[in-house]
C-alpha cells in the first residue's frame, strides 16, 4: 500500500517523504521551509523568484531570495521556483540558481495575479504552449538540474488547456515532473478543485505529478493523495504558521500544538527573521506573521493591532512573551 512516509525520486532526486511545502509567495524563504521540513515536510519550494530580477543583478533577489541555509540544506533537496516568460533570461536565472545550490528548479506557469500575467509569465503561459515549453527547456539547459512545472487546470472555470499544456511540457520539454492545481487561474482559491482532473493527469503522464489545492486538515489532504494516486501532495496556506499540520499528515502527532509549543515556534520565527533581514527590517516582514500565530492561540485584535503598531522587533517580542503567563490558566 502507497503511504505519505515513501521515499520517491524526482529527476534523479531523492525525496524523503511524499508532503510538499508550496512555492508561497513573499513569504517562502530559507527559514519557512526551514520550518517546515523541522516538521516532517520532504521537500520545501522557494517562493517564486523573477528571473528577471536574477539576470539583471538585482542585490535584494540575489542576497535574500536566494539564499539556501545550511540547516535547509541538511533537511533534503532544495527546490527554487522561478518565473517568467523570456527564455534566454530563463536560461541565465536557471544558471545562478544552480550555482547558489539549488537542487531543483521549479517554473511557475500557474500564478493567477494580474500583474505577473500580463508580462506572459505565471498563468498566461497555459495559453501558450510553444513558449512555455520553450521556458523549460531553457531551464534545463542553463541549470544543469531537474526542471518541474507548477501550473493550473486552465485560465477560466470549465477550460481545461492547463492539461494539454502539462503533456507537451513532458512530451516536448522533458520536465522531470509536474505540481498540479486543478483549479482556473480565474478563481484564484475559490471553488472546490477537480481532483478527478488530477487524477486523470496522473494516471496519464510518465512523471510524478504533485497534486496542490483545496486540501484543509490532514485527513483531507490524506484521502487527496489516495483518490488522486499522486506522488506527493502539496500544502499551501493551510501551512501559513502552522508547521505542526506537516506532521499531523504524516501521522507523527494527531493533537493541535500546545499553546507552549504556539508560543515557542513563534518566537523561532521572530530569531530565524533577524538573522535573515537583521531587526529593522524583519520587524517589518514579521507583520505579515503575527496574524497566523495570533488567530492560533485564540488571541483577540488587540493583540493583532498591537503587534501590528509595534516599531521593533523587541517591542514585537515582549508583547509576545507577555501571553506567556497564560499558559497557567
Amino acid at each position: 500500500m502507497r503511504s505519505l512516509h515513501d521515499s520517491w525520486t524526482l529527476g534523479g532526486i531523492e525525496i524523503p517523504n511524499r508532503v510538499v511545502l508550496a512555492p508561497l509567495a513573499g513569504i517562502g524563504n530559507w527559514f519557512v521551509r526551514l520550518q517546515a521540513k523541522r516538521y516532517g515536510a520532504g521537500l520545501a519550494v522557494s517562493e517564486m523568484v523573477s528571473s528577471h530580477a536574477i539576470h539583471y543583478g538585482n542585490r535584494r533577489t540575489l542576497d535574500e531570495l536566494l539564499v539556501i541555509h545550511p540547516e535547509e540544506r541538511a533537511g533534503g533537496p532544495v527546490a527554487i521556483q522561478l518565473f517568467g516568460q523570456d527564455p534566454a533570461i530563463m536560461r541565465s536565472a536557471a544558471a545562478v540558481a544552480a550555482e547558489r545550490g539549488a537542487d531543483l528548479i521549479d517554473l511557475n506557469m500557474g500564478c493567477p495575479v494580474p500583474k505577473v500575467m500580463k508580462t506572459g509569465a505565471g498563468a498566461a503561459l497555459i495559453t501558450d504552449p510553444r513558449a512555455a515549453v520553450a521556458v523549460a527547456r531553457a531551464a534545463a539547459e542553463g541549470s544543469g538540474l531537474p526542471v518541474t512545472v507548477k501550473l493550473r487546470a486552465a485560465i477560466r472555470p470549465g477550460g481545461v488547456e492547463g492539461v494539454d499544456v502539462a503533456r507537451r511540457l513532458v512530451e516536448d520539454a522533458g520536465v522531470a515532473g509536474l505540481t498540479f492545481h486543478p483549479r482556473a487561474a480565474a478563481v484564484r482559491h475559490k471553488g472546490a478543485p477537480d481532483y478527478a482532473l488530477a487524477a486523470r493527469l496522473v494516471e496519464e503522464l510518465p512523471v510524478p505529478v504533485i497534486v496542490s489545492g483545496g486540501m484543509a486538515g490532514a485527513q483531507h489532504i490524506r484521502g487527496v493523495f489516495e483518490s488522486t494516486g499522486c506522488a506527493a501532495v502539496m500544502l499551501a496556506r493551510g501551512a501559513l504558521g502552522n508547521p505542526w499540520l506537516f506532521a499531523q499528515v504524516l501521522g507523527a502527532r494527531e493533537d493541535d500544538p500546545s499553546r507552549e509549543e504556539v508560543l515557542a515556534e513563534w518566537l523561532w520565527v521572530i530569531d530565524r527573521a533577524v538573522e535573515h533581514l537583521g531587526p529593522d527590517r524583519a520587524a517589518r516582514y514579521l507583520r505579515k506573521f503575527h496574524p497566523w500565530y495570533v488567530e492560533r492561540l485564540g488571541e483577540g485584535k488587540a493583540v493583532q493591532a498591537a503587534l501590528q503598531r509595534a516599531e521593533t522587533v523587541a517591542a514585537q517580542r515582549s508583547l509576545i512573551e507577555g501571553l506567556q503567563p497564560l499558559l497557567a490558566a
